[in-house]
């Protein structure tokens, strides 16, 4: 067996093979454009990005491991070798380097997400001594088999209750809007079941950075509820389709707290379906759950979503 040499990954020179690589072993493809975006905005808080190769310089593998925002003492990486060369020490030699960089920068936990496809790619972690703390089941609608209309008594019921249903678009996109946008995806997605209470952004910065200034960023794809007795922004759902993806992405769909319960997540998301068959001409949508989230599955599963593979959360503490 060849020797494995690691070295710096480097953007310019890797990114195109190793977004092949990526796309050749997940269900969401990626590309080298999309490679470099998740980089840029990931950068301030890489620990270490390495490639492993051989003594011809042949790509074997490669990770990175970046803190997390909101908590930094948690850090999350990426690892992928070519199926080709496993089981040759390239994996081994990748998560020990780069355990090694997480020790030295004295964090506490390490995730990071491996589908539930992959037996070989959860056992690699398991004899490391992580465990798992979610599972993402991957969901896809036919929207050619979807029929929207039974669901228009919903939506007229919530608007004679008062609920305005429109869309980042219709409200200009404005730092206020992105600020009440920000607001309403936190708390939902904080109080998601399965979630833990764990945040996805640090700040309202970092969520326009990350979200609002993103390549997949559609305004007319954020579909919104507000209460007009009240002002409150209660429901949204997000769908977009990436650029050579044949189908729609269903990002997040989130009622706040105290509006539960009163159908406008189904109301939202039947919106968002229709933008995605109407004016982002897709065929099928996707997207994804915690296990956990028992009701918003089973809205998925009235609309008629099959399974598809997901993926599971993996978590070692270092302490």
């Amino acid at each position: 067996m060849n020797s494995i040499l690691l070295r710096p990954a480097i953007p310019e020179n890797d990114f195109a093979e190793i977004a092949l690589l990526i796309s050749s072993q997940e269900d969401e493809p990626t590309s080298e454009y999309a490679l470099r975006e998740d980089y840029a905005a990931s950068k301030a808080s890489l620990i270490r990005m390495m490639a492993a190769e051989d003594e011809q310089g042949q790509l074997l593998g490669f990770y990175w491991a970046y803190r997390n925002k909101v908590e930094p003492e948690r850090v999350s990486f990426y690892l992928v070798v070519k199926p080709e060369h496993r089981g040759r020490g390239a994996g081994r030699v990748l998560y020990e380097d780069m355990l090694h960089a997480v020790q030295a920068a004295q964090s506490r936990k390490i995730r990071t997400s491996v589908l539930d496809s992959c037996p070989e790619g959860r056992g690699f972690v398991e004899k490391r001594a992580f465990n798992q703390i979610r599972h993402q089941i991957g969901m896809e609608l036919d929207l050619q088999a979807f029929d929207d209309r039974p669901y228009d008594a919903i939506l007229a019921r919530l608007q004679k209750d008062g609920f305005c249903f429109t869309t980042m678009s219709e409200l200009g996109d404005t730092e206020e809007a992105q600020r009440k946008l920000y607001a309403l995806n936190d708390a939902a997605q904080a109080t998601t079941p399965g979630q833990g209470g764990e945040h996805a952004w640090s700040s309202f910065e970092d969520f326009q950075k990350s979200v609002c200034q993103s390549d997949w960023y559609r305004p007319a794809g954020q579909i919104v509820a507000i209460d007009t007795n009240t002002g409150a922004w209660a429901g949204m759902s997000a769908i977009t389709r990436r650029p050579g993806q044949d189908y729609a992405y269903n990002l997040f769909t989130g009622v706040d707290l105290p509006y539960r319960g009163r159908k406008l997540g189904q109301a939202v998301k039947v919106l968002a379906l229709r933008h995605a068959r109407l004016a982002l001409q897709a065929r099928t949508v996707r997207t994804h759950h915690n296990t956990k989230n028992l009701p918003m599955i089973a809205i998925d599963q009235k609309f008629g979503y099959r399974l598809i593979s997901g993926a599971y959360l993996m978590e070692k503490n270092l302490e």
